[in-house]
């Protein structure tokens, strides 16, 4: 006997042995069994999902004779053992009418073949024409079978079958009961695949038929023609070199060690894969499109594990893969990679353009994370917001190529210049309630202009370049007293000496709070230094001209007591640098002075003091925030706190904030809000600004308005 091929020794012969498509089987299957039969069905799909097969098992089970002769007797389970089932499945049924539509497209065929519905069948208990792509035949054909399409004699069946259904007329689709055939899944294709090479003795490698399932694009039938097409190759066996040297298609394990490459940023095993992959002369414009396609598996890999498509058979390794990426770097690099493949066009050569496309990947990639960190998964809602978990000492070396710039924080910018917070003079305790969350004391009805409190700063909280911040001092960005917002296009008082008398002691307010130190009466107006040797800042507007900063030599890692420190005369800092414990409060208060700049002082401003020991600060970091967390900025803070008098062990570990405290982000958002409702209020109260609402009915846009955040420079 001759070898019979695997698509048709395998076909199935019943509803059950189908493969897929369980919603058409279903719908047949319901109907065939409560009699609801339509007298003209149409199957649509791709190539070799079972339109044909469909058509072919429901015409046995209408003239199936073990139930009996009578239209009652049609069944779902054919018996497969009568005559007529026999002839069906050997093609030789005379009522069952196969017409290839390709072949014959010309009126006259499809008139030719109408003659004949209106004689019984000969046989069977149905006629049953079959069409296989209908689509192909021509308007007038169409036309001729529209009529008897729609009422056709009761022992008539119509089974059409096509690719391509948006070329049928919609007269004809009207008149059908239409069923669209799925893909078949590669996994499901390789689960069949393994059942019929278990059943015909031929040894395989599962990684061999996950290529097979690849290859066939969603066709069953492909598939078992590659699979006989691969038993010929191997001799008998289908091995997974074999497969892929016989379909010329990349070895998928290939992309996943570019993949991996990516997920350890490492450059050179980049260019190394990508010289193993010249060797095999693949297509590198596929071999991008085939890294960007994982990233996108990775993606939803982050976000739903479930939802992740096992094509390749390579699931679990995606999911191992996806731990080492962060969200951002993801799509990061699927936008990069997509670009890329645009760009390839206008390379010299296409592994020119891949190669440069992988390392703009890594060029690109946030450099202040010198290692990718462990993505919990899945990272949807709360609990899925990327965080790491555990917690990272100071005590560890980061990379000095990891960090941007390179510049350690004291280089960046010199402690001198950067002036802490110290004790309320007479001229700056109307803010210190605010500054410590309290209450803030009422102020009093006559008080000069020179007597105003200079407000928080306000840092810049954009996610800019350390670079573009490295300059920055944070004396730089203090916001206008309260008063000065009430002047309308008028700017801060002048520093110069002329500015406006200097303010006696015995003119400022009394109201102050209990935790903060006295002032002495004769206490010099001018700024003082602390204890760790750095500049205060300037009380107010018309005083003293600004004192020259200190050097950076004055400042030393074990600070003196403030009692030996600073002279009897003069104010006590606020607080102690030396063996005193730093809470949430002084932590707001030194922020802005420990000169932190870019994604660093970014971190730092999320965070909130836990505890201190002594030894131990423990920082509490915002979740939204944790992705940013690595070493580089954990040790840049923890020199900061060094130079300001605080030598600890730093630790941040990231998870729900206090109830009641604030990061010295929200009170920098704080105070920015307090300070635009205050300058909206005095634009409303001036009248200037009553007059042109009046007179011309002009409106303020409040979002336009921005306080004056820096004082007036002569």
């Amino acid at each position: 006997m001759s070898y019979q091929v695997l698509a048709r020794k395998w076909r199935p012969r019943t509803f059950h042995e189908l493969v897929g498509q369980e919603h058409v089987q279903r719908a047949l299957v319901n109907a065939l069994d409560q009699g609801r039969l339509h007298h003209a069905y149409l199957f649509t799909g791709t190539r070799g999902v079972g339109k044909t097969t469909l058509a072919r098992i429901l015409a046995k089970c209408l003239n199936c004779t073990a139930g009996g002769p009578g239209d009652e007797a049609v069944t779902s389970q054919p018996c497969g053992e009568c005559s007529n089932c026999q002839a069906i499945d050997d093609g030789r049924f005379v009522d069952l009418l196969e017409v290839d539509a390709a072949s014959r497209t010309k009126v006259e065929d499809t008139r030719e073949l109408l003659d004949n519905v209106q004689y019984a069948p000969t046989q069977g208990r149905y006629k049953v024409y079959l069409i296989d792509e209908v689509h192909m035949l021509s308007t007038s054909s169409f036309n001729a079978l529209l009529k008897t399409l729609e009422e056709p004699p009761p022992h008539v069946k119509f089974l059409l079958a096509t690719t391509d259904p948006q070329k049928l007329p919609p007269t004809v689709l009207s008149r059908c009961l239409q069923f669209t055939l799925k893909h078949m899944p590669p996994e499901r294709i390789v689960g069949h695949l393994s059942m019929v090479l278990e059943a015909e003795g031929v040894s395989f490698e599962e990684s061999a038929l996950w290529l097979l399932g690849k290859a066939a694009e969603g066709s069953m039938r492909d598939a078992m023609s590659l699979t006989d097409q691969a038993i010929a190759f191997g001799q008998g066996e289908i091995r997974h070199a074999d497969v892929a040297a016989m379909l010329g298609t990349l070895d998928h394990r290939h992309v996943l060690a570019l993949i991996e490459a990516l997920a350890e940023a490492d450059a050179a095993r980049l260019l190394s894969e990508v010289a193993a992959l010249a060797e095999q002369g693949p297509d590198f414009a596929a071999v991008l499109d085939d890294v960007t396609g994982i990233l996108h598996r990775l993606a939803i890999a982050q976000m739903v594990p479930d939802a992740v498509d096992n094509g390749h058979g390579d699931r679990d390794d995606l999911l191992a893969l996806a731990a080492r990426f962060t969200a951002e770097d993801i799509q990061l690099y699927y936008q990069i990679g997509v670009q890329g493949r645009g760009d390839m066009g206008h390379a010299p050569d296409l592994r020119t353009a891949l190669e440069m496309t992988l390392l703009r990947m890594l060029a690109f990639r946030p450099q202040g994370v010198p290692k990718p960190a462990q993505t919990p998964l899945p990272m949807c809602g709360e609990g899925g917001s990327g965080s790491h978990g555990g917690s990272s000492t100071g005590g560890e070396t980061a990379p000095a190529s990891g960090a941007s710039g390179g510049e350690t924080p004291a280089e960046a910018q010199p402690s001198s210049q950067a002036p802490e917070p110290q004790a309320p003079s007479a001229s700056s305790s109307t803010t210190e309630p605010e500054a410590e969350g309290t209450p803030e004391p009422e102020a009093e009805p006559a008080a000069p202009a020179a007597e105003a409190a200079p407000p928080a700063t306000t840092p810049p909280w954009e996610d800019l370049p350390e670079e573009a911040n490295a300059d920055a001092s944070p004396a730089e960005a203090v916001a206008a007293p309260a008063e000065d917002m009430a002047e309308i296009g008028m700017a801060a008082a002048d520093e110069a000496p002329d500015a406006g008398p200097p303010l006696e002691p015995s003119d400022a307010p009394a109201a102050l709070d209990d935790t903060q130190p006295a002032v002495e009466p004769d206490a010099d107006p001018t700024p003082v230094a602390d204890s760790a040797g750095q500049a205060a800042p300037e009380p107010a507007a018309g005083l003293a001209d600004e004192p020259e900063p200190q050097p950076a030599s004055a400042v030393e890692p074990e600070a003196t007591p403030v009692a030996d420190a600073a002279p009897a005369d003069e104010e006590p800092a606020s607080v102690e640098a030396s063996g005193s414990r730093l809470t949430h409060e002084d932590w707001l208060a030194r922020f802005d002075a420990l000169g932190l700049s870019g994604l660093t002082r970014n971190l730092a401003a999320h965070c909130m003091v836990e505890n201190d020991d002594g030894e131990t600060l423990q920082l509490r970091l915002d979740p939204s925030q944790a992705a940013m967390q690595a070493e580089v900025h954990v040790e840049r803070i923890r020199e900061a706190l060094a130079a300001a008098g605080f030598e600890r062990r730093l630790e941040i570990a990231d998870g729900e904030l206090a109830a009641g405290s604030e990061t010295p982000k929200q009170q920098a958002d704080r105070l920015a809000a307090e300070r635009h409702g205050e300058a909206v209020e005095a634009l409303r109260a001036d009248p200037h600004v009553k007059k042109l609402e009046q007179a011309f009915g002009a409106q303020l846009i409040e979002a336009s308005v921005k306080p004056v955040t820096e004082p007036a420079r002569r």
